[in-house]
């Protein structure tokens, strides 16, 4: 299939960018990595009247510390992100997750930005940038505005940006020293979207977990937070027994729908142990940076 005729636009800044999308109101459609939009086009199952290619738009692709927080350039590819030295170090979830998406020639096309806009359910880096409540900003001819994650996701594929606004940074909370992460996933091969993956971060204080975040994908129609589980962690010692049970606690309001990768059973007892399988890590890496 080929895609429906088009009309091509290729800004160079960010200001470029959000006048032309402003002008083009709905017929335009932001094009990033490409890995998503592309094969929508071609089976035309998206037909926009133009296209904004961003990839000329240099600004938007970085990494830098800022105070408290890691910026990110939406434009950034994921490639970039599993490279980085600086997210190894202030936001290693980040990494974990970008290192299970897909494969290598993609992660060299595909954005952050693209991911966290598109909005796929199953995907890792909105999942991590939820357990990291990461902040978005967005640009448009009215100015720029700020965006959290938790507010970002309002369906499968759909967000709350707005006509016109561009995706223009993610902000990244620096994870405090001692911090454990993890982030784990089952696909039916290395590289295909999650069936069910899970993203957790534990901060340890003397001995107790005194802050935890449980983030979920391909389970509901959004990534999710097990917001009951990690309540239930605060205060307590970080063992198997602990670990278990808010396993039980993350999956047990789960609605999952059934499809042809799993049945709704299937994917809760998955999202179960994979839940623990994070969890474990996390405590793990959170003890060996207490010690």
């Amino acid at each position: 299939m080929k895609p429906a005729n088009f009309v091509y636009h290729a800004p160079t800044t960010v200001a470029e960018s959000v006048a032309l999308l402003g002008r083009l109101g709905e017929e335009g459609r932001i094009l990033a990595g490409g890995q998503s939009l592309v094969p929508l086009m071609n089976f035309r199952l998206a037909q926009p009247a133009h296209i904004v290619d961003i990839n000329h738009v240099a600004e938007l692709d970085f990494i830098r510390q800022e105070s408290g927080y890691i910026a990110i350039g939406a434009g950034t590819r994921t490639w970039d992100i599993e490279t980085s030295k600086l997210l190894a170090s202030q936001a290693p979830l980040l990494v974990e997750a970008a290192r299970l998406v897909a494969h290598p020639p993609i992660k060299h096309r595909s954005t952050i930005g693209g991911s966290l806009a598109h909005a796929d359910p199953a995907a890792e880096l909105p999942t991590a940038a939820l357990a990291l409540e990461a902040t978005v900003v967005v640009a448009s001819v009215n100015g720029t505005r700020q965006i959290s994650i938790h507010e970002l996701y309002r369906g499968p594929f759909e967000t709350s940006l707005k006509t016109g606004e561009l995706l223009t940074e993610v902000r990244v909370p620096i994870s405090p020293a001692k911090t454990g992460y993890a982030f784990v996933e089952f696909s039916r091969r290395r590289g295909d979207f999650a069936i069910v993956g899970v993203a957790a971060l534990i901060y340890l204080s003397a001995g107790r977990i005194d802050r935890a975040a449980i983030a979920m994908c391909g389970v509901a129609p959004t990534p999710v937070r097990a917001r009951q589980a990690e309540h239930g962690l605060i205060g307590a010692a970080a063992t198997d027994e602990t670990i278990t049970a808010a396993a039980a606690a993350a999956v047990s309001q789960l609605e999952p729908s059934s499809d042809i990768h799993g049945s709704r059973q299937y994917r809760i007892q998955l999202a179960r142990v994979y839940v623990e399988r994070a969890m474990r890590v996390a405590a793990q890496r959170a003890r060996s940076v207490s010690e």
